[in-house]
């Protein structure tokens, strides 16, 4: 769920990649898919619906990290707030899952969140509040 002006856009999987997001072509190791894909677990998503889609790593990919980033948000201030909800499943035991913020007058990213997954195989639910005086992308 993207939030900002207290007006929530909700963001899922089910028709194409979120709008939230870019296109996901540009982002090589991600696959749509949902639990009847055959695949392996998570076998559903974080409401147990096996016919709803989500984002997983391609089991083929070679590289050792992948990247997803949004599209560009605009500034934050005390009216315009920017929280970031988002589900998620680590199955290995080797897998981090970060969270970056990128503000454009930057080339680094930092890091502004991480979870290595000691509750392993199970889905968990994150919130971040992002707060940047300038254009940004996570």
């Amino acid at each position: 769920c993207l939030n900002s002006d207290s007006s929530c856009q909700k963001c899922d999987f089910e028709t194409d990649l979120c709008k939230g997001l870019h296109e996901l072509h540009l982002q090589p190791g991600w696959i749509r898919r949902n639990g009847r894909s055959g695949i392996g677990p998570p076998y559903s998503d974080h409401n147990g619906n096996d016919s709803a889609y989500f984002l997983s790593l391609s089991s083929d990919t070679r590289a050792s990290s992948a990247t997803l980033r949004t599209n560009v948000f605009l500034p934050t201030d005390k009216e315009h707030v920017c929280q970031i909800t988002f589900h998620y499943w680590i199955s290995q035991t080797s897998g981090t899952l970060m969270v970056g913020l990128q503000k454009h007058s930057e080339d680094t990213i930092t890091n502004i969140w991480q979870d290595s997954g000691e509750l392993q195989s199970q889905w968990k639910v994150n919130t971040i509040t992002i707060n940047s005086t300038e254009k940004y992308e996570v």
